[in-house]
């Protein structure tokens, strides 16, 4: 009985010492902000409780000011007039905005613990030498006074964005910046992605009455508000009052956004066994598409519950504003003229984003691929169900996106940081498309029933935790039981290509030989489907030995015949199918297209054979 005990307290002290460098720092902010709807500025106070959850002493902390990128001069300008494709919607905006079109953030006072402390603006990064450190599990209180000035909108934030959306207040607080087992996170902001705090946010706003407000956060005096909030209870008013106070709280969230138009049209459906969903759009002749959309989002978040884990929050906002599209912790902004297959598209991608970076909130900045790759998968799943497509491959647009960048100069591996991509394009194709094939092909290596399995133990295990990519592959590998290292350390860490070809079929008798050969870099387990003449069809799958295993049967009605491990040095591999070549009608090599082959010309056999999977199932 001693032993037993003795051995679970080591399996425990194990256990916690293997978890002791995941720790979350976390946060409480309250603030109070006024904006002057006339000048385009906003002063406000702060207050931010910040729990040292980690091991380690800090003697500094940083914050972020965003909206200092938006002035002749920053980074986010220089790097922009930098590059050989510029973000359309910036180029050399930035370089021209006048005083008062320019955004900033000062900080008028700021004490920890009630001393003051000294402090530097360095860009976008306020950095904050301390009178006392923050020990390991301990807290400090953080006062704040600031004020700011909305930037014309560019890119994300501002007043008057294109469709004429008044204000998207978006990276608008100074917020401070993530330390995990990494350290520091204090980006500059030039462009690109985010990472934050897990914070609870109490948030009062002051703003002209005739303003509608949408955001982050449950509005706590919707009674008092009006402007549709209170539509349930059929108790619309008008605001007396030249001012109104919006109070917002938001629980366990990195980031507090909001957008405010006194045009907005503000309409609530409700997701069954889901949060209330908020739509708020301007009234203009384009309303009928906002309409058609609302219940198409409703069936978007079944869908991405029943698959990928179940939103915990109980609403989520969709806002017209920003300049294109872009998530934040409850809600997203989107531009809103569109054509209704459009703004479907891209408010399922954005509210997609509310498991990957809103819950899950890998560094985006770090690993953009977990974030805009996973996101664009999910959501690709989530419209191939909506429009009822059954198609072969949801995901053949970014196989396209792929294709079309590698062997390029402007081709990177995954593990570029998202700000120091050589261009844009080389960073939309990898975060995007590279990023959604990364799962797409690992439902091939894996198996379908393995990888549903794994994405929603991915979810329930990493939520709120900042996952890395080993976080992900240990996740994968409990799901299938199979050794995936090889697979993300040449998928992710290089840019080498996947190509695989039939080199001969030989007829022997009774028998027939199959020579494959590996004509790219990275290798692959390889399905291959042979159709006979009597419209039969089996799959004769070939692991690698580097695999430790293989996925089991995967495609209904067609039986898997498991060959021997192909070593992944040996460039040839050949196996026998126990059938004439005269029963033969097609061979092919991964017909549902998941491998990301860069040259499907020598995957079938004959040249002009080849196979249409439908589902589970295949056709011809």
């Amino acid at each position: 009985m001693r032993k037993i005990t003795i051995l679970v307290l080591l399996a425990i002290a194990f256990q916690s010492q293997a978890q002791s460098d995941r720790w979350q720092q976390s946060a409480k902010y309250t603030m109070e902000v006024e904006i002057d709807v006339e000048k385009h500025q906003f002063s406000g106070n702060q207050t931010l409780v910040y729990d040292n959850n980690s091991p380690d002493t800090l003697r500094r902390v940083f914050y972020h000011l965003y909206l200092n990128a938006f002035q002749p001069g920053s980074m986010m300008d220089v790097r922009s007039r930098s590059l050989p494709d510029p973000d359309r919607r910036v180029k050399d905006r930035i370089s021209k905005l006048k005083m008062d079109e320019i955004g900033y953030q000062k900080v008028n006072s700021l004490t920890q613990n009630g001393k003051s402390v000294k402090y530097e603006v360095v860009g976008t990064i306020l950095e904050v030498m301390l009178p006392e450190p923050i020990m390991p599990n301990s807290s400090a209180t953080f006062q704040m006074d600031f004020e700011g000035q909305v930037p014309k909108q560019i890119r994300r934030s501002g007043w008057m964005n294109a469709e004429g959306v008044e204000y998207s207040m978006t990276q608008w607080y100074p917020k401070m910046s993530e330390y995990d087992y990494e350290g520091w996170h204090s980006n500059p902001y030039i462009a690109r992605e985010f990472h934050g705090v897990w914070s609870d946010f109490d948030v009062k706003i002051t703003m002209d009455s005739k303003y509608t407000i949408g955001g982050t956060g449950y509005l706590q005096n919707a009674a008092e508000i009006g402007h549709g909030y209170d539509k349930p209870n059929k108790k619309m008013k008008k605001p007396k009052a030249d001012k109104l106070t919006w109070h917002f709280v938001a629980p366990k969230v990195h980031d507090f956004a909001f957008a405010a138009d006194p045009d907005y049209i503000h309409d609530q459906m409700q997701v069954p066994n889901g949060p209330m969903l908020h739509f708020f759009y301007q009234n203009d002749t384009l309303t009928d598409r906002w309409e058609q959309l609302q219940p198409k989002m409703v069936k978007a978040f079944q869908i991405m519950g029943e698959k990928f884990g179940q939103y915990p929050y109980k609403q989520y906002s969709i806002i017209q504003g920003g300049d294109g599209g872009m998530e934040y912790s409850m809600c997203t902004l989107i531009t809103g003229h569109r054509s209704l297959n459009s703004l479907v598209g891209v408010s399922m991608h954005e509210a997609a984003h509310s498991w990957f970076q809103g819950l899950l909130a890998t560094n985006e900045s770090k690993y953009s691929w977990m974030d805009e790759g996973f996101t664009s998968y999910a959501d690709n799943y989530a419209a191939d169900i909506l429009y009822n497509k059954n198609a072969l491959n949801p995901h053949a647009g970014a196989y396209r996106g792929y294709f079309s960048i590698v062997g390029t100069d402007r081709e990177e591996p995954l593990t570029v940081h998202s700000d120091h991509y050589r261009t844009n394009r080389g960073y939309g194709l990898n975060a995007y498309s590279k990023g959604a094939i990364t799962l797409n092909q690992l439902n091939y290596v894996i198996g379908d029933e393995a990888f549903g399995r794994g994405m929603l133990d991915y979810f329930n295990t990493w939520k709120y935790k900042h996952p890395n990519p080993n976080d992900f592959k240990r996740i994968m590998e409990r799901a299938s039981d199979l050794e995936l290292d090889w697979y993300f350390e040449n998928w992710v860490g290089t840019t080498k290509t996947i190509d695989y070809g039939i080199k001969s079929v030989v007829g022997n008798g009774n028998q027939t030989t199959v020579m494959l050969e590996r004509v790219g870099e990275m290798p692959m387990p390889v399905d291959v489907i042979v159709t006979y003449k009597d419209s039969t069809r089996e799959n004769f799958y070939i692991p690698m030995r580097i695999m430790r295993g293989e996925k089991p049967q995967e495609f209904f009605g067609i039986k898997q015949f498991t060959q021997s491990d192909w070593p992944w040095v040996y460039p040839e591999y050949s196996f026998r199918i126990p059938k004439s070549l005269d029963n033969i009608l097609s061979i092919e090599i991964d017909p549902t297209t998941r491998m990301a082959d860069v040259d499907r010309s020598n995957n079938v056999y004959p040249s002009s054979g080849g196979l249409r999977f439908m589902g589970k199932g295949v056709e011809k």
